[in-house]
C-alpha cells in the first residue's frame, strides 16, 4: 500500500466505532474468569511510511523471556505510574526497538483488548515519516523486522487456530506472514485495524 493512501486510510479508520476485545471473544462457551483487576498496557502500532510502500514494526520476543518466550508482538508493555497510552507505547518503542519519540506521530488509540493475563491493552497508532534504523533491546528483543501494512489489513489474511491452554481448547486469530506466526492478543490488535480499514476503503 502506499504510504498517501496508508495514511489517508488509516486515518479514517480510527474514527470507525468498534467494541473492545478480549481473547475470550472466540470461546464463549468457556466461563470467563470474574472479579479480576485488569492491569492497564499499550502497544504502538507504528506504520513506517518513510519507504515506497508502507510498513508495520514488530519484534520476536527472546527464547529465554519467561513471559511469552519467542512470540511476535508490538513494541509495548505495562503503563507506569501516571503515564497515559500513548506515553507508555513511545516510551517501550523506544526502549525495545531504539525508536525517537521525536519521529513518531501519533494518529490515535483504539482498544482495549483483554487478555487472558489479565492486562487491558490500547492499541497507539502512529506513523513514522522519516528512516529509521531498528536498535533491538538486548536480551529482551531477539529481532525486529517489518510486515506490509496491506497484508496486515487483509481480513482474509487471518484465520482462527486453536490449542489447549490450562487444560481447556482456546481458540484465538493468527496472521501469519513468511517464517513469522503472528498470534493471539498481537493478531487481534491487528485484526481490530483491518476490521477498521475493511469499511473505510472504497
Amino acid at each position: 500500500m502506499h504510504p498517501s493512501e496508508a495514511e489517508v486510510l488509516l486515518r479514517r479508520a480510527l474514527a470507525v466505532p468498534r467494541a473492545a476485545s478480549s481473547d475470550f471473544d472466540l470461546d464463549p462457551g468457556l466461563p470467563r474468569p470474574t472479579g479480576r483487576e485488569l492491569r492497564p498496557a499499550a502497544v504502538l502500532l507504528a506504520v513506517d511510511l518513510a519507504g515506497a510502500e508502507a510498513q508495520v514494526i514488530l519484534t520476536k520476543r527472546s527464547a529465554h523471556l519467561r513471559h511469552h518466550p519467542g512470540q511476535i508482538a508490538l513494541p509495548g508493555g505495562k503503563l507506569d505510574g501516571t503515564e497515559d497510552a500513548a506515553a507508555a507505547a513511545l516510551r517501550e518503542a523506544h526502549e525495545e526497538v531504539g525508536l525517537p519519540s521525536g519521529q513518531v506521530e501519533v494518529l490515535g488509540t483504539y482498544g482495549p483488548h483483554e487478555t487472558v493475563t489479565a492486562f487491558s491493552v490500547t492499541a497507539v497508532l502512529a506513523l513514522i515519516r522519516t528512516p529509521f534504523v531498528a536498535r533491538p533491546e538486548a536480551g529482551e528483543v531477539a529481532e525486529v523486522f517489518f510486515v506490509p501494512l496491506s497484508h496486515l489489513v487483509r481480513l482474509d489474511n487471518f484465520r482462527i487456530e486453536g490449542r489447549r491452554w490450562q487444560g481447556r481448547h482456546r481458540r484465538y486469530w493468527v496472521v501469519p506472514f513468511g517464517p513469522y506466526y503472528i498470534w493471539g492478543a498481537t493478531a487481534r490488535l491487528l485484526r481490530g485495524l483491518a476490521e477498521r480499514m475493511e469499511t473505510v476503503r472504497d
